[in-house]
């Protein structure tokens, strides 16, 4: 983990209240993972805590963090004001991420909404000795925009819409259970609405299939210094910012966090 200054080389609207931002690191980049986060010091860092937003893609040779977020409160507002040029305080890699180091098996990746967040640099990942099939959903063809931000040669992709605008009308389940049906799937994937995930981790055990399942929207403070992200597991109450944010879905008993979400929980 570490705390650096980074240049703000790309800070752009993509559409909605989507914004993508890439930072470059002064010196080298830690090893980060696909379902990691970072905290990003808001520009007006006096009102504003640091935001936990997940890791998009990194390049580490080029010294390149992406982060792919959405403006819908004070803290992230402030984010999207800041300009090319312009130096942000990062800390991270943070939490854990996706299991990554299988070889030869079939892979199925459900992303939805902003959850489609870490799924770039997951699919990259995995598909270097892997078998991947990757699943997009949201809510119309403004949500799908980060599509175009992904690199997805040689990957099965499948993009479903609630209104259609993009891709198959329908959701990421009704597209799911087809494909599973058809196909055994070695292990899941997925990061989304919380409702999307309860029914995928429902689906992935329907078929006896393991699933991962990300909770970065739980996060707060990032290093375990509030409880605002507890859940309850099999194995007790953990923190999502660190014994998280992804879990094996058989792990969690409630998807809710213990406290009810605030300005300065979860409001980004």
């Amino acid at each position: 983990m570490f705390l650096e200054n980074c240049e703000i080389l790309e800070n752009r609207l993509v559409a909605g209240h989507n914004y993508l931002m890439r930072v470059r690191g002064d010196k080298t980049i830690d090893p980060a993972k696909a379902g990691q986060f970072y905290m990003l010091q808001c520009k007006n860092g006096f009102y504003f805590l640091k935001r936990p937003i997940s890791l998009h893609y990194v390049d580490k040779e080029k010294r390149e963090l992406e982060f792919y977020y959405e403006v819908k409160g004070g803290g992230t507002k402030d984010l999207a004001s800041m300009k090319v040029g312009e130096i942000i305080n990062i800390q991270g890699p943070l939490g854990t991420g996706f299991s990554t180091d299988m070889k030869d098996q079939e892979l199925l990746v459900v992303g939805g909404g902003m959850g489609m967040a870490p799924m770039k640099l997951l699919i990259e990942a995995l598909s270097k000795s892997n078998k991947v099939t990757f699943i997009a959903g949201g809510r119309d063809g403004v949500a799908m925009e980060i599509m175009s931000n992904f690199s997805l040669d040689g990957i099965e992709t499948h993009i479903t819409t609630d209104d259609g605008s993009v891709g198959t009308k329908g959701n990421v389940i009704v597209k799911m259970e087809e494909l599973m049906k058809d196909k055994r799937f070695d292990m899941v994937f997925t990061c989304g609405p919380q409702k999307m995930m309860e029914a995928v981790a429902k689906t992935a055990k329907k078929y006896s299939t393991k699933c991962e399942i990300s909770l970065e929207a739980r996060m707060a403070c990032g290093v375990k210094a509030c409880v605002g992200c507890s859940i309850k597991t099999k194995v007790g109450m953990k923190k999502v910012c660190h014994d998280g944010p992804v879990f094996d879905s058989e792990t969690i008993v409630d998807f809710d966090p213990v406290l009810e979400k605030t300005e300065t929980c979860c409001g980004n």
